[in-house]
């Protein structure tokens, strides 16, 4: 698809006809009234004085009823936006030039439903949208109105890319998306006040990460209106010489342009503009004929500081108080224009400023030299499949799991001591072998950390921020590769945001407690795929947005405290609502589960997936085969792991989720099944298989729930996150009293990996005292009593020497080939007692 949007790169040697400046004012002027139009006007969306009135069928003339009741909406940003829209269009016309136009201050969005409307796509997505005038007045109304579309550069809006609902991901969106995009121009449009960000404040650095022969090009405009919501932004107020120093610095060219601060006729500021454009596209168009010539040296990257008034063209006092210019254009300028006659008159002239008569006719449609000009087909802004990117997509090409597997059927349940993300990271290599173009891996600083450093064998990180002398230590660094590393958070999951909303595959890693500096950013995410799921039929499905949790809580023992919470699955269940689905949380217990979850992840659309796993070696308990089938259902009960036949009534369920969970619960239910207790063992891979039936379309049925849990049985469950996370899911679900949660308790420091556990009730030894409580806590209680002093002796033991108790790290699960049935003595107190 990506040939069909013309060619890249082509200069054209010649000023910028008058005509197609004098055609850029048209739009400007149009598209200002329609933002206009949908913050204030209900009905008689042309001013007509002769207007026939629905509610009453009278004729009468434009007035205050026609003025909505709520003015939602922000006009502050809007008029910028839409001078650089227009000229955008114009340029891609001349050039034909694929560009994606990068909203980052999202309350432009009355600018980019108006581009919509004049590049005829809107009406192609929305064909009640008429050319006329009642289309018109459709149009005005589902602006910020009951039933229609929201305020913000929205999914519904063709063109759009991300939301901007929340402000400082324009640029890592961006260069996410020209990434391995060679042909592609990302039009990226910073807002001052989102300049003051950190994570836009770190994008900058991107240009650094970035193949301009592989990859395509940023142009970065930073939208210098002077004011935020209430106060000025730090960037207007500085010098001009103070600000463009930070930008060189930064590794840019920085061009500044001024305008609407005099009496500078329109068309000369147009003029000056598209000759601006020419410039810098010029200059990109070197910098790509350099790198295809071979020249390896980064370059300078241009950007143009755009720098107008607040509010532009709207009045410049209103009540006798500054607004154009000022912070109090931030929103809406005229917020009694309704209620009062004097704010109506002011609202009546500056719609008329704009001479809608030489734009629309007499019917209200659109006079043919407004569209003159406009880009055709693919290449109009809200066509570019690249904006929807789920047309460009293709299913990744993926290699068998099984050859990675783990041998559990040849050497038995609990088999090696496996690091699981590093049997991940080989898989993910190989898929990333055969997609190459179109699969990213992405980490802050952690990607070998987090044992993928295996796709360093097939390619290098991407990296263009120069090399040191000393090339071991610039090891697999090369301007070329599919591995992004920044120590930003922000950065990793911006930049593969925006690779997969323009149709690529990838993954990033993070250690789990410090995911949660992009709650907001997956939550954002999360929200529009929710509303496409929902209502956009014709946003194709887009790749899922793959996290691979690691460095998990239960194996922070080393880093201490403020490396251990596990509390993301929580903000992750708040967007399971209305099934939609656009959520998927994986525990994984092994590493042959692990394979299972990420095929799934790789091959799945519409959605974010969320796996954690550890990476420190450990057993595997299932083979790819008996992980598939739990797959399906997201839970299952373990035969081998426990001790009741077919229809037995077990003295108590033992259930896990999560892979330290699931080893801890395994050695207890080892110990108990020694003392002849009846053991139902229940693992959990997906955590919303489990949740209310009533909420979730895909969890088990409430009578397989009781199938698995039983009814009037204790469950003893082990959670790898927060106890109240299942208590949370399960609440609605038959024989919900009889769990018995374990998890974090926000109980941590760095120690060993038993004693983390043991500040948390999560040892085999705490558990196993547990369940005897539920079972006979009378009868047992000798055997109780033995395991927790047991506890604390092996804490004492962990003090004296630096390292846990062998009878801690020396148990394995009794099923291994060639081992000695010797694993309920490793789990055994020293008392010996059978408490009969």
């Amino acid at each position: 698809m990506a040939e069909d949007l013309g060619t890249p790169w082509r200069k054209v040697d010649a000023p910028v006809p008058e005509e197609e400046v004098a055609w850029v004012d048209r739009y400007w002027r149009a598209a200002n009234y329609l933002s206009i139009g949908q913050i204030y006007l209900r009905s008689n969306p042309l001013m007509r004085d002769d207007f026939t009135d629905e509610g009453t069928g009278q004729v009468r003339p434009f007035g205050r009823e026609d003025v909505k009741h709520r003015l939602v909406g922000h006009w502050g940003t809007t008029p910028g936006i839409n001078f650089l829209m227009g000229h955008v269009n114009r340029f891609i016309h001349d050039h034909g030039q694929s560009v994606v136009f990068f909203m980052g201050p999202g309350h432009g969005g009355p600018a980019g439903t108006s581009q919509a409307l004049l590049d005829g796509t809107y009406r192609e997505r929305y064909p009640k949208i008429t050319d006329d005038e009642a289309g018109l007045q459709r149009f005005f109304r589902r602006f910020s109105y009951p039933g229609g579309i929201p305020s913000h550069f929205a999914p519904e809006t063709p063109g759009s890319i991300h939301e901007g609902g929340e402000l400082g991901y324009t640029l890592s969106h961006a260069y996410g998306a020209v990434l391995n995009n060679p042909d592609l121009l990302a039009f990226a449009v910073v807002g001052d006040g989102e300049a003051e960000t950190g994570p836009l404040a770190t994008s900058w650095q991107t240009n650094k990460l970035v193949n301009p022969l592989t990859d395509g090009i940023v142009l970065p405009v930073l939208h210098l209106n002077g004011y935020k919501i209430a106060n000025p932004t730090i960037l207007a107020r500085i010098s001009d010489e103070e600000r463009n120093e930070f930008f060189r610095g930064m590794g840019y060219h920085p061009y500044t342009f001024v305008a609407g601060f005099d009496d500078e006729p329109q068309l000369s500021i147009h003029r000056r503009f598209a000759a601006l454009l020419e410039w810098v596209f010029d200059e990109i168009c070197d910098i790509k004929r350099y790198a295809l010539a071979g020249n390896a040296e980064r370059p300078a990257y241009p950007m143009i500081v755009f720098k107008t008034p607040k509010g532009w063209t709207c009045p410049t006092y209103i009540d006798g108080k500054k607004t154009q210019g000022s912070w109090r254009a931030h929103q809406v300028p005229l917020v009694s224009a309704k209620d009062t006659h004097e704010h109506f008159r002011v609202l009546r002239s500056w719609l008329r400023s704009y001479g809608p008569e030489e734009l629309w006719d007499e019917g209200g449609s659109l006079r043919p030299e407004v569209t003159e000009f406009m880009p055709q087909g693919d290449l109009r802004l809200g066509a570019n499949p690249n904006a929807n990117g789920g047309l460009l997509r293709h299913d990744l090409t993926l290699p068998d799991i099984h050859d990675y597997e783990i041998p559990v059927d040849e050497r038995g349940h609990g088999y090696g001591t496996t690091e699981a993300t590093r049997v991940f990271g080989d898989y993910t290599r190989d898929v990333m072998k055969l997609n190459l173009t179109k699969f990213r891996v992405f980490g802050p600083d952690e990607t070998a950390s987090n044992r993928l450093q295996s796709v360093y064998h097939l390619t290098d990180k991407q990296w263009d921020a120069g090399f040191g002398a000393d090339p071991e230590n610039d090891s697999y660094l090369s301007v070329s590769g599919s591995v992004i590393e920044q120590l930003s958070e922000h950065q990793c999951e911006g930049l593969l945001e925006g690779f997969v909303l323009t149709g690529r595959h990838g993954v990033w890693s993070s250690y789990e407690s410090f995911i949660h500096v992009i709650d907001s950013m997956v939550n954002q995410h999360a929200k529009w795929l929710e509303a496409t799921v929902r209502h956009i039929p014709w946003r194709a499905p887009i790749a899922g947005l793959n996290i691979l949790l690691t460095s998990h809580v239960w194996r922070q023992d080393h880093n201490g405290f403020s490396h251990q919470d596990p509390g993301f699955v929580d903000l992750l269940l708040n967007k399971n609502f209305h099934n939609d689905h656009v959520v998927n949380i994986y525990y994984p217990c092994d590493a042959n589960m692990l394979l299972v979850c990420g095929q799934a992840a790789y091959q799945s659309t519409n959605c974010i997936n969320a796996i954690f796993a550890g990476k420190q070696p450990a057993p595997t308990f299932l083979s790819i085969g008996e992980a598939e089938e739990e797959f399906r259902e997201g839970v299952a009960e373990w035969e081998w792991a426990g001790s009741v036949t077919a229809g037995e009534t077990p003295d108590i369920v033992l259930a896990c989720c999560g892979d330290v969970p699931t080893l801890e619960l395994l050695a207890a239910s080892d110990a108990l099944q020694d003392l002849g207790i009846k053991v139902r063992f229940v693992n959990v891979v997906k955590p919303l298989a489990i949740q209310n039936a009533a909420e979730n379309d895909q969890a088990v049925s409430d009578q397989r729930f009781r199938e698995l849990f039983g009814t009037g049985v204790p469950v003893l469950f082990a959670f790898h996150a927060y106890a109240h996370t299942i208590h949370g899911l399960i609440y609605d679900r038959p024989g919900h009293d009889d769990f018995h949660v374990h998890g974090y308790r926000e109980e941590g420091s760095t120690t060993t990996p038993f004693d983390m556990l043991r500040l948390n009730e999560m040892d085999r030894w705490a558990l196993a005292a547990h369940a005897l409580e539920l079972v006979d806590g009378e009868r047992y209680a000798k055997r109780i009593a033995d395991w927790r002093a047991f506890r604390d002796e092996a804490f004492q033991f962990a003090v004296d020497h630096g390292y846990d108790h062998p009878r801690f790290t020396e148990w394995v699960w009794r099923d291994v080939v060639g081992q000695q049935d010797n694993s309920a003595a490793a789990m055994s107190s020293t008392g010996g007692d059978n408490d009969e």
